[in-house]
């Protein structure tokens, strides 16, 4: 891990000083729009239920904790009114698998911190099963990259964004480029979707990030775009090979 410190975030502070400079990237107008006011849906009390159980995380390496928490509230408020039962220090006591407490630590889990997408999906059904939460099933999803813009893969995913925002039957939690999205380094990211407006095709996050104030939209290309990213090859030596979404079915 002190190789990442040392040599690989000097790349992405170069690469992110690049866009910034020449107004590309996440840096181009019209790239994000940021989301001020919290939706009020009454025929869906699941999504209203993730916007007020939103939380930031609390470390650095922890934006799994803290979208999986949110995630674990919003259902427990709509299934059984238990909100806000499970709490960013408890989970990391609670649900052991995949060393999720040791990951989140200064010096990780054998000098590996953060969550990569195999084992965020673990760690989400184990946290589902821990606090009570009724569901069908937790899939995984690798997003290839270069891939038909109507091959299953992105079909799926549009159905259900669509099925989640409108009918709140399941919970997409992404595992992504944070810098594809928003103007901030291009490392992995992990936080909720919060919204899908299917008629004007953008994706909402609610990023767990506290330098990211508001919620923001993307179109879905972009929101794609930053699932199916490669990480730098170095990633790869800690589980990091390329992103994608878990998918929470509920019904």
């Amino acid at each position: 891990m002190s190789l990442l410190r040392n040599l690989i975030r000097p790349y992405f502070y170069t690469r992110y000083g690049f866009h910034r400079l020449t107004g590309t990237g996440a840096f181009r107008n019209g790239h994000v729009s940021y989301v001020r006011t919290a939706p009020r849906p009454q025929w869906n009390p699941l999504k209203q239920a993730l916007w007020n159980a939103h939380v930031k995380q609390l470390m650095e390496s922890s934006c799994s904790v803290a979208a999986v928490v949110t995630c674990i509230n919003a259902i427990g408020a709509t299934q059984n009114g238990n909100s806000g039962t499970a709490s960013q220090t408890d989970i990391l006591d609670r649900v052991t698998t995949g060393h999720w407490k040791q990951r989140m630590s200064g010096s990780g889990y054998r000098g590996r911190r953060g969550l990569p997408l195999q084992v965020l999906g673990r760690v989400i059904e184990e946290s589902l099963k821990v606090y009570g939460i009724k569901f069908q099933a937790v899939e995984v999803v690798h997003t290839p990259k270069n891939i038909p813009r109507q091959s299953s893969v992105r079909t799926t995913l549009k159905k259900r964004l669509h099925d989640f925002d409108r009918f709140g039957n399941g919970l997409i939690v992404a595992h992504f480029d944070q810098g594809s999205l928003v103007p901030t380094l291009n490392i992995p990211h992990i936080s909720p979707v919060g919204a899908y407006d299917s008629a004007a095709g953008r994706v909402t996050m609610l990023d767990v990030d506290p330098e990211q104030k508001n919620p923001y939209a993307v179109d879905f290309d972009t929101f794609y775009q930053g699932l199916s990213c490669d990480y730098h090859h170095v990633l790869e030596a800690y589980g990091y090979g390329s992103g994608g979404y878990v998918y929470i079915k509920l019904r």
